[in-house]
């Protein structure tokens, strides 16, 4: 298992929509292994695409508080209610987050890293991550939603003496 480098805009693998997976094999459960790793080595992450570490195919791994982990291959979002005003950042644009709406529910079905279908309702930070990890895998991003240039704020860092 490894850390994966995280591509950063302006990558174009970012832009691509992935390729469904047909066959999970063996390169695919070590693809998705490290992309747990990957996730769990940034403190300020919810989600990961696997077009974020540069591999253009619909995988996407989530762990949020109060979650357990999941993976999810070939997702798709079947249905979105209401509608929120978020802060989101990205590790793929970082030092930067940005106010954007987002569902208030979500709707995804997929299949696990096993080959079995599920689907899943959520609300809150799991459904606001479903939704960026999947945007991820159709080549948009969150700052695609902005509204304005106005919406989009760096991250000020403060340096210890």
């Amino acid at each position: 298992m490894a850390v994966l480098q995280i591509r950063t805009l302006p990558d174009p693998v970012l832009r691509q929509k992935a390729k469904t997976v047909r066959r999970i094999d063996d390169s695919i459960q070590k693809l998705i292994d490290d992309m747990i790793d990957t996730l769990r080595a940034d403190p300020n992450r919810a989600g990961l695409a696997a077009t974020q570490v540069g591999v253009p195919l619909r995988i996407a791994v989530i762990e949020v508080p109060e979650h357990e982990l999941i993976t999810l291959i070939n997702p798709e979002i079947i249905k979105k209610e209401g509608e929120r005003i978020v802060q989101e950042g990205c590790l793929s644009i970082p030092g930067c987050y940005g106010e954007i709406k987002r569902a208030v529910t979500v709707k995804v079905k997929a299949k696990d890293r096993y080959g079995k279908e599920f689907r899943l309702k959520a609300e809150g930070l799991l459904a606001q991550a479903l939704e960026q990890e999947i945007e991820h895998l159709d080549g948009i991003l969150y700052i695609d939603h902005l509204e304005s240039p106005e919406k989009l704020f760096k991250i000020e860092t403060v340096q210890k003496p």
